[in-house]
């Protein structure tokens, strides 16, 4: 079962989260299989994509969508994962042309997404109770470092829209194949690690405890840096196959930390899809009458397919007519029971 645990390290300003995506993930992959499925190097980076989206809105509080994009001029024009609040989520990606075989050996990132280091990534926080004129949240960063060189791994792109965006230091280590998509991530925290957990043992509040955010210990701050060392240890077949309780307990035997209830089940990450008949109806009235009816006169009728779960919404002429009828207005000779 899909898995999300979090931890911080006691008295130090530092936080981690695991997250172990098996049946959530599984069931993407089996109903994009049933449109062709993705190349063995799409799967592993589609899947990094998700375990690092649900790692990044759990670590945030916000009522709404987390999106997380990729977009490039190679072969993958585009890959997005998205992970609603309640830790729902779906992944898709749009691939043009050829993927190098991964069985060869390893794909590069830039070899999918940015062969001409025109690349980005980016990071969409979509509101789900939209107030009238306010637009969604986002940051994009290019698939390269500070020195324009290319950044192969996903996780590397993260660190850094982190430390540019959110002036925090972070470290991710991600892994996916076709049976689990995984990511361990560890955060410093922007506050004073000594009130980190033992202030509340004072009796002062957490709101009392979190100070404001100390950005003089960007890569400086000592606990941090063992401990991400610690972290960029986990080898990738380790990531994929041990179960979370060793992986905690090999990493960070010598460092005290406190665990948390894990996120499992109808609390944790599982696949669903948020699309709709309702959804893909207003997505065709968007179009207009004259261009559904064009549609309509060449194929007969109108096929939406969901890129995300891969379900078929199908619209015949009268179905097509019916999108077009004012609410209070009933057009003749037109019912149709469903």
């Amino acid at each position: 079962m899909s898995e999300l645990h979090k931890f911080l390290f006691d008295g130090l300003p530092v936080r981690g989260m695991l997250v172990r995506l098996t049946d959530a993930w599984q069931d993407m992959l089996a109903r994009r299989q049933q449109a062709g499925g993705y190349p063995q190097a799409v799967t592993e980076l589609l899947g990094e994509m998700t375990a690092a989206a649900t790692l990044m809105q759990a670590n945030i509080k916000f009522n709404g969508a987390l999106i997380l994009q990729i977009m490039g001029d190679g072969p993958v024009k585009l890959a997005v994962a998205e992970v609603q609040p309640d830790l729902s989520l779906r992944a898709t990606a749009t691939v043009v042309g050829e993927v190098a075989d991964a069985s060869a050996g390893v794909v590069k990132l830039s070899d999918m997404v940015n062969v001409n280091n025109q690349g980005r990534c980016a990071i969409t926080l979509d509101p789900k109770d939209r107030q009238p004129g306010q637009q969604p949240y986002q940051g994009v960063v290019p698939l390269f470092g500070d020195r324009h060189e290319k950044l192969e791994k996903l996780s590397e792109v993260i660190e850094h829209y982190m430390l540019q965006s959110e002036q925090l230091d972070t470290r991710l280590v991600l892994a996916a194949n076709d049976k689990v998509a995984a990511g361990l991530l560890i955060q410093r925290l922007p506050v004073k690690g000594e009130n980190n957990l033992e202030g509340n043992q004072a009796g002062q509040s957490r709101a009392d405890a979190v100070r404001s955010a100390d950005e003089d210990q960007i890569g400086v701050n000592e606990d941090y840096n063992r401990i991400s060392i610690l972290a960029a240890s986990l080898k990738r077949e380790e990531l994929l196959e041990l179960d979370v309780d060793t992986i905690l307990r090999r990493l960070f035997w010598e460092e005290p930390h406190t665990r948390f209830e894990p996120l499992t089940g109808d609390t944790g990450p599982r696949f669903a899809c948020t699309c709709s008949r309702d959804r893909v109806g207003s997505m065709l009235r968007s179009l207009g009458v004259a261009e559904v009816d064009s549609i309509i006169a060449e194929q007969g009728q109108v096929e939406v397919g969901c890129e995300f779960c891969g379900t078929q919404y199908r619209y015949d002429p009268v179905d097509a007519a019916h999108l077009f009828v004012p609410p209070t207005a009933s057009a003749p000779g037109t019912e149709k029971l469903h």
